[in-house]
């Protein structure tokens, strides 16, 4: 009296049948992710434009002549930030909108620029010292 334990073949294959049906439902969640990569390429590239404007402002405070005057009313102009990005060269597919000016009365010392990826609308805040 042998008595064989174990699955048979048709439920290997039903157990099969359903992980690939649980597989096909979850894998859509997956794929599209062009729009969390839009939004966290946005935010790099406001805190490295962040990060280099504090830098340049540190360079200018010390006397560095080779540092960037930002000293303007077009400060959030792309023109403006172009000379913070790496490369000297302002990204393909971004813009740029000013939250205020370096020639203001109060003489702020900071304006928050928005950076827009312009094929998702993804916006993200970088942060622009003024370097007189």
């Amino acid at each position: 009296m042998n008595k064989h334990s174990g699955f048979t073949l048709i439920e290997l294959v039903m157990v099969i049948v359903i992980l690939g049906i649980l597989a096909a439902t979850a894998l859509p969640k997956f794929v599209d992710l062009s729009d969390d990569a839009n939004a966290a390429a946005t935010k790099a590239l406001a805190g490295s434009i962040s990060g280099a404007s504090a830098l340049n402002f540190g360079a200018r405070k010390a006397g560095n002549t080779s540092a960037i005057t930002i000293n303007s009313a077009t400060t959030c102009a792309t023109g403006v930030l172009q000379g913070l990005v790496e490369g000297g060269v302002w990204p393909a597919g971004y813009g740029v909108t000013s939250g205020g000016d370096c020639t203001a009365a109060t003489g702020a010392s900071l304006v928050t620029c928005t950076i827009t990826h312009t094929a998702s609308g993804k916006t993200a805040a970088a942060v622009v010292y003024c370097a007189r």
